[in-house]
């Protein structure tokens, strides 16, 4: 354990019965807590974790202050506003998105801190695969979410994605912070849970040291990549914190309450 620092790390994979990847979007949840208090965030809850993430929450005898976002995702839909239903926590986004995304609490703009007990943890805006990607940082920590990913990055071909701003972020943001400091992605398709800047700047494929703009962009502009399966359904839900989503499974829970209540009279009356 690095002398001084004041948190603790929970890595949550995104699992399932079906070990396919065409099947899961592969995501990374992760919960940071405070050593002395216990107040904790939870960083790109997917909705469909949420239980599970509040059983370890439970578990580790945590407060949960607030469900953090790095960006609105394309590949699965927030769990932000059924945290905040369910524990009180403030729905915390990056400040690229005010205007963009109803039913956040605060809106974190580059270099300004979010504190939970004795730990602080500042905003980094990383632009590039979307116009209002945030990172952030901890003492010997950042979380890329799509931004850096281990030995990679997130695409630039929509929501206004850039590949030069993704370099630009990467080089003189990311790379500008400690070599030592552990990078935690948004995503990982190879097993690793985390990397570090060092590994990074000599070992990423499209971003290494070596790399210079020019041939980034021309890579990252050449690539064909399909468009995320849950595009159309993620985007919209998580421009509302994932509320949209949210309250339709509770009409659905509804209605289906009452067709079962509906089935129970009838049998009564026959």
């Amino acid at each position: 354990m690095t002398m001084g620092v004041t948190y603790a790390v929970t890595t949550l994979l995104d699992v399932n019965a079906v070990q396919d990847v065409n099947y899961r979007a592969e995501s990374r949840t992760y919960i940071v807590a405070d050593r002395d208090t216990g107040k904790a965030v939870i960083i790109d809850a997917s909705i469909e974790h949420v239980d599970r993430d509040l059983k370890f929450v439970k578990e580790l005898d945590l407060t949960l202050a607030f469900a953090v976002e790095t960006h609105i995702h394309a590949d699965h839909i927030t769990g932000a506003s059924m945290i905040k239903d369910l524990t009180g926590a403030h729905i915390v986004y990056g400040g690229g998105v005010v205007g963009i995304v109803s039913g956040a609490d605060i809106f974190l703009h580059d270099g300004q801190e979010l504190r939970f007990g004795k730990t602080a943890m500042r905003a980094l805006a990383t632009l590039g695969h979307t116009d209002s990607c945030t990172s952030y940082v901890l003492p010997g920590a950042v979380f890329t979410g799509d931004c850096l990913l281990i030995r990679g990055n997130g695409r630039t071909d929509f929501q206004d994605g850039s590949a030069e701003k993704l370099f630009d972020s990467v080089r003189t943001k990311l790379f500008a912070l400690p070599d030592e400091t552990i990078v935690y992605p948004g995503h990982d398709y190879t097993g690793r849970v985390s990397s570090t800047i060092r590994e990074e700047k000599k070992f990423n494929e499209r971003l290494n040291l070596g790399v210079d703009k020019h041939t980034f962009v021309a890579i990252m502009n050449g690539r064909k990549i399909t468009r995320p399966a849950k595009m159309d359904i993620a985007l919209p839900a998580n421009m509302n914190a994932g509320r949209m989503i949210l309250d339709e499974q509770r009409s659905n829970r509804r209605n289906m309450a009452s067709s079962s209540q509906t089935s129970v009279i009838e049998s009564f009356d026959s």
